[in-house]
């Protein structure tokens, strides 16, 4: 009998969610040390215990390889994670680091750029096409495959259909529309029903990032580093987007994560356009079973742009120090390969993988009625194959610090190029 003796120890306050932490400082300099002995235990660093722990604990219970070690999982806040992360690979020493460790797929290329040999490739240890192609953009660098790519943030629209119908549009009509045919029926929804279409929070720019990814675009250039910023085409209309929504009055202003969430839960927005990870939380409110549907995200409308993007997601990468191989052995026999693994995610704890053989399951397939019977997982996992693949590079959260500023003096009237002009000469001033 395999030993995986699951052990927890709450290193620090978990992250609020996920895909919707903000910056913190980013990786820069240094590299890490090499491992090759085999151990008997081995150590993974991963936040949120109703979600990433519980994904772990999953993932060792569904072990099937020929391993024997037991799997200690340490709980940390994402920002404990990326700050423990810097310190010790910066000072050029991983002792005290963990085998495996979960990092947000923003902040990965940060990483794998500023320390290459801190992270044990996965190349040939498990099969890149059977994961997400955009996963795989974000996961991997110069050649090789670091991470093992995880849960899926994709983006979709979710839409009350009562709102909508009292508003004379059905599903059909906001179904692979253009975020400027959002807007006109946003207007049409407030004025029959007196309901904004959508909360905005203007120190977060996740539509802004969703809206940008659509067209394959990102707020650095291919290489990861060099900010792309002033004459960013699709940038530019991610704002001027942005600028309607608001000019239309059709969005609720928000400053936090429980306004957000209240917004949608009382019945005073119409939509809500984000990651898929919001599910549970559009579901709190029982009385609205029914009422709920929801379609791919709104494109931008230019040339090339498609119903698909993402917002937040993370992969498992291991540390290149002693159990090296053990780890790889337990990712590859895990989240790596198995997907009767992924149906118990789903099924536990409503968490969409990007492996796609898991998609073909009879969890993927199941009818929530909450959305009107709506095979959602299964059109979720159709969506995730479909985001554009973008390099996130090093900087974007230092980047989209500078961005909001600039929003704000779009908003009050600023012109929109001097704007992109002043952000990216800042952004290539702080980020040398």
């Amino acid at each position: 009998m395999k030993k995986f003796n699951l052990m927890f120890l709450a290193a620090a306050s978990m992250a609020a969610l996920a895909a919707c932490s903000s910056g913190d400082e980013e990786a820069s300099g240094g590299s890490g040390s090499e491992g090759s002995a085999d151990v008997d235990e081995i150590t993974a660093w991963a936040w949120d215990p109703a979600f990433n722990i519980a994904a772990l604990e999953n993932a060792k219970e569904a072990y099937n390889g020929d391993g024997d070690y037991e799997v200690n999982i340490i709980e940390n806040a994402q920002d404990d994670i990326i700050q423990k992360l810097n310190t010790g690979l910066s000072s050029g020493t991983t002792n005290g680091m963990p085998n495996i460790v979960l990092i947000e797929d923003y902040r990965a290329q940060s990483f794998l750029q500023a320390y290459p040999d801190a992270f044990h490739p996965l190349t040939d240890v498990i099969n890149s096409d059977d994961f997400a192609d955009y996963k795989i953009a974000t996961t991997s660098y110069d050649g090789e495959q670091y991470g093992l790519p995880f849960d899926s943030g994709v983006a979709a629209l979710y839409v009350r259909t009562d709102y909508l119908e009292e508003a004379g549009y059905s599903v059909e009509d906001v179904t692979d529309i253009t975020w400027q045919e959002y807007i006109e029926i946003g207007k049409d929804v407030k004025e029959a029903t007196g309901k904004n279409m959508l909360t905005l929070d203007p120190n977060d720019l996740a539509q802004v990032r969703m809206m940008i990814q659509t067209n394959g675009s990102w707020y650095v250039e291919e290489d990861g580093s060099t900010p792309n910023i002033a004459g960013n085409e699709t940038l530019e209309a991610g704002f001027e987007t942005y600028k309607e929504m608001m000019d239309a009055d059709i969005a609720k202003i928000v400053s936090d994560w429980s306004q957000f969430v209240g917004a949608f839960n009382s019945g005073e927005v119409a939509s809500v356009p984000t990651g898929n990870w919001i599910t549970p939380s559009v579901k709190q409110a029982a009385d609205q079973s029914g009422k709920w549907a929801v379609v791919p995200m709104p494109r931008l409308d230019m040339e090339g742009a498609v119903n698909a993007s993402n917002l937040g997601g993370s992969s498992w990468y291991v540390l290149n120090v002693d159990g090296k191989e053990q780890a790889a052995d337990f990712l590859l026999n895990t989240f790596g390969s198995n997907p009767e693994l992924y149906q118990t995610l789903v099924e536990d704890i409503g968490a969409l993988g990007t492996y796609s053989p898991a998609a073909e399951g009879d969890a993927y397939a199941v009818e929530d009625e909450f959305f009107g019977g709506q095979q959602l997982l299964t059109d979720l996992s159709t969506w995730t194959d479909e985001i554009p693949a973008v390099n996130y590079g090093l900087h974007t959260y230092a980047i989209e610090d500078i961005l909001v500023t600039g929003m704000q003096d779009y908003l009050n009237g600023a012109e929109l190029d001097t704007v992109l002009e002043n952000v990216q000469g800042q952004a290539e001033a702080q980020l040398k």
